[in-house]
């Protein structure tokens, strides 16, 4: 042998060596996907094979292996994944050998910045740790000899696969257990918008217990999709691992662009689209499973004293019970009837889930892949029964979810419905919902079922319900859109002219009444006449009452409260006036409650502001106690500039998050001592303290004198807090928007401003409408989220509204000053 050769060698074995080959794979593009994975475990076995023979013949042990465990044992090799090693022994080597063995393996791990996770063991203390710890036998079960003993690793994994059969009626409802519990801390990775790629349920985590699910023969996962579903998550995860050069599973939103160009997709909302595909196949292929496996252990269980009770081998057949026409219960699942024909007929499919949800039954994956293989479609439109059939589906309640997942999982939900594709997965970056688009449609048609009760027509409600946000998988105003697509759909069900008239007015106006009372002054005619000519009738505008709530509740906590609920309630009994034949008041000087009144008074009295804070309840929860909305705080004081941008400075610099404000002029009787000339301002604001408890009263109302006299520089102060204590990195927020309202009121012009909310951001509106030269006549402050979204009337000088021209300058310079 050459010099040469001699150090090429030497340098292939050495941890250099292996690192700049790990490195040229890893930035090399022409692998990706499973051949990088299973690459970078071949580069890395025989890395580890020469350290282990080497390590081996150094220290004399005999009878020893290196066994790659959990992800690496599977192939499973991520950039930045942990090397799962198990080194295995028989017991008959020194103990200090052994531990030398380890050190020589383990250091060079190490001294390379890889992560490690290992053992030494016997396949004794293997076999006994892995009784003990459930998480220990699961890594056994992929356990791959690496170098040493082939022999000693196979009778291991032998010894190990049988303790796991023989253990299946303990072992596996422990796993079902813990998968639960990691579900719960996790949350859904189809549904979440940081998902972990691990943890979350529909993540590997629950790939690896179906896999252990099938080696214990109980029972075995579907396995259309899930090796396709395995890839995709496996490939985001060596993505994110590549882009940010860090161990993580949790897919960031601020690392989501960057992984999805690694994967040559389009932006981030396609990666989550097909991540959140591939979580909802897991999630079917768990839920299916572990029922099944319930089903065998109960079988099981049950057939000893079945034998007992039979006195012998005889077995009684799974009672059937009907539930409709070809459709019984059978096991605990909704199965077809002997004599069920699904070629013959096609509303089989819709009856049979109605079925299932009515009874709250899951419907038998069998069935489902069954009727997805052999159903005709409907007609179109469709048969009254098959309409009637949906309708009963959508009003099953709860029950309606899994039932609709199971027919979306065999793509029957697309085939019934074509348009459903659009919106099929598709990520809300909003982070008030909680759900997918699709999700959050059948969420919608859930909350809706509760309220069906409300309305004359529960029908329309519940399909408008899983339509209106239906325009969301189109460009542009998903309500504009939505009412187009709605139509053509509504149609296709089978509903006639008036009844598709009324879904697609619905769906164009989802947002129209939550929108309007909060962000407009419901004491102004033209916004309860703008309602009442878009939804024509009392009817409609009864359906689109409900229609709002159960949007608002699907969409998530921050969505609806007492308080929204109550202006929403107003609006609609004020519309319902008008659409009576009642034409609305001109708004007469508002009338102060008597708590209003009170500080009123006192402001009239002393010239000074005064302020009031108490806690708000609303409407009873479920155990009868009073909702806690927040906590109000009003101030009166007499009228003059800058009395906006100086309030809500004050708050900010209290820490005080405003959740609603709604200011106002009022007047008082001349009987408690007011003239005509006075000017009073109430402001009423719904707030929280970031942290912390309230501050007092006393104090908001000094720094209130002293930011209106000027003494205290608001701006300012603010800016050194945000100096000291800067936001957190995060997702880069749109640009605020800011617009003129088209034909918002005849009193004045309503400028509309859409901001990230953040502390002060109602201050620097209120300095840049001062700096206008406009006054504020009313304000509706809404924040949903992390968004503000508020609504200020404001007129010239003389109380008349802006000319179209100055007030789209003043949009502008608001905008420019939040900019």
């Amino acid at each position: 042998m050459t010099s040469t050769e001699s150090t090429t060698e030497s340098e292939d074995s050495e941890p250099s060596g292996y690192a700049a080959a790990r490195l040229r794979l890893l930035q090399g593009k022409a692998r990706s996907g499973p051949p990088r994975r299973a690459a970078l475990a071949s580069l890395t076995d025989d890395w580890l094979t020469a350290l282990f023979t080497a390590a081996a013949e150094q220290t004399g042990v005999r009878g020893a292996a290196l066994v790659a465990v959990g992800g690496y044992g599977r192939g499973e090799l991520s950039p930045r994944s942990d090397l799962d090693l198990l080194l295995l022994h028989d017991g008959h080597a020194d103990t200090a050998a052994v531990a030398a063995l380890a050190d020589r393996v383990w250091y060079p791990v190490w001294d390379l910045g890889l992560a490690l996770d290992h053992s030494v063991r016997t396949p004794a203390e293997a076999r006994r740790t892995a009784g003990e710890d459930l998480k220990v036998q699961l890594g056994l079960l992929d356990a791959r000899p690496v170098a040493g003993d082939l022999g000693l690793v196979a009778t291991l994994r032998t010894a190990v696969l049988a303790d796991w059969r023989n253990q299946a009626v303990k072992r596996l409802p422990a796993l079902d257990e813990l998968c639960r519990e990691r579900a719960e801390r996790q949350g859904e990775l189809q549904f979440l918008l940081e998902p972990d790629l691990k943890e979350a349920r529909g993540g590997l985590r629950d790939v690896t217990a179906l896999r252990a699910v099938a080696a214990s023969w109980v029972a075995d996962a579907p396995r259309e999709g899930l090796a396709e579903a395995r890839r995709v998550l496996l490939d985001a995860r060596d993505a994110l691992h590549l882009t940010t050069g860090r161990a993580t599973d949790r897919l960031g939103l601020q690392d989501q662009d960057q992984a999805a160009a690694e994967l040559g997709l389009l932006d981030a909302d396609a990666l989550l689209r097909q991540v959140y595909e591939a979580a909802r196949t897991v999630s079917y292929a768990t839920d299916v499973t572990w029922r099944e496996v319930n089903r065998v252990l109960r079988a099981r269980s049950a057939r000893p004293r079945l034998r007992a009770i039979l006195g012998g081998g005889r077995t009684t057949a799974a009672e059937r019970t009907p539930l409709a026409d070809g459709v019984v219960e059978a096991d605990g699942e909704v199965v077809l009837a002997r004599t069920a024909r699904p070629e013959r007929d096609p509303v089989l499919v819709l009856r049979a889930a109605a079925a299932a949800a009515q009874s709250e039954l899951p419907l038998s994956r069998h069935l489902v892949r069954h009727l997805a293989t052999t159903a005709r479609p409907l007609p179109v439109p469709w048969p009254a029964e098959a309409r009637e059939e949906l309708v009963t589906l959508l009003g099953a309640g709860e029950a309606t979810v899994p039932v609709w997942e199971a027919l979306e999982a065999e793509g029957l939900i697309t085939r019934l419905l074509p348009d459903w594709e659009r919106v099929h997965c598709r990520p809300q970056r909003n982070p008030v919902h909680t759900w997918t688009v699709d999700r959050h449609l059948v969420e919608a048609a859930v909350r809706a079922s509760s309220l069906t009760r409300r309305v004359g027509r529960p029908d329309l409600l519940l399909v408008a319900a899983l339509l209106h946000d239906i325009g969301k998988g189109w460009p542009g105003d998903h309500s504009a859109a939505g009412e187009v697509i709605a139509r053509d759909m509504a149609a296709r069900i089978g509903f006639d002219q008036h009844d598709v008239g009324v879904i697609a007015t619905l769906v164009r106006h989802h947002l129209l009444l939550v929108e309007t009372a909060t962000r407009r002054d419901l004491d102004d005619p033209a916004t309860v006449r703008s309602v009442a000519n878009a939804v024509s009738t009392a009817s409609t505008l009864e359906l689109l009452h409900a229609l709002t709530e159960a949007d608002a509740l699907a969409t998530g906590p921050a969505a609806w409260s007492s308080w929204r609920a109550a202006l929403v309630a107003d609006l609609v009994e004020r519309v319902a006036a008008v659409l009576a034949g009642q034409a609305p008041e001109e708004p007469a000087p508002a009338a102060p409650g008597a708590e209003q009144e009170r500080l009123a008074v006192e402001a009239l009295r002393t010239g000074e502001p005064v302020l009031a804070l108490h806690a708000q309840a609303g409407t009873p929860d479920e155990d009868g106690e009073p909702e806690p909305v927040g906590v109000e705080l009003l101030i009166a004081l007499p009228d003059r500039p800058g009395v906006l941008p100086a309030a809500a400075g004050v708050l900010a610099l209290h820490r005080l998050t405003v959740r609603a404000a709604d200011l106002r002029a009022v007047e008082l009787p001349t009987e408690l001592g007011a003239d005509e000339s006075a000017d009073l301002l109430l402001l009423s604001w719904r707030v929280a303290a970031e942290y912390g408890s309230l501050p007092q009263a006393g104090r908001l109302r000094a720094d209130l004198v002293r930011a209106l006299d000027g003494s205290l520089d608001i701006r300012a102060r603010l800016a050194e807090r945000e100096a000291a204590y800067p936001r957190r990195r995060g997702v880069k927020a749109p640009p605020p928007r800011v617009t003129v309202a088209a034909a918002g009121s005849r009193l004045a012009t309503v400028i509309e401003v859409r901001a990230q909310d953040a502390p002060g951001l109602l201050h620097r509106i209120g300095r840049a409408l001062e700096h206008s030269g406009v006054r504020v006549r009313s304000a509706h402050v809404s924040t949903l989220g992390a968004n503000a979204v508020d609504a200020f009337y404001v007129t010239d000088t003389d109380g008349e509204p802006l000319p179209e021209a100055r007030a789209a300058e003043v949009a502008r310079e608001v905008e420019k000053a939040l900019g």
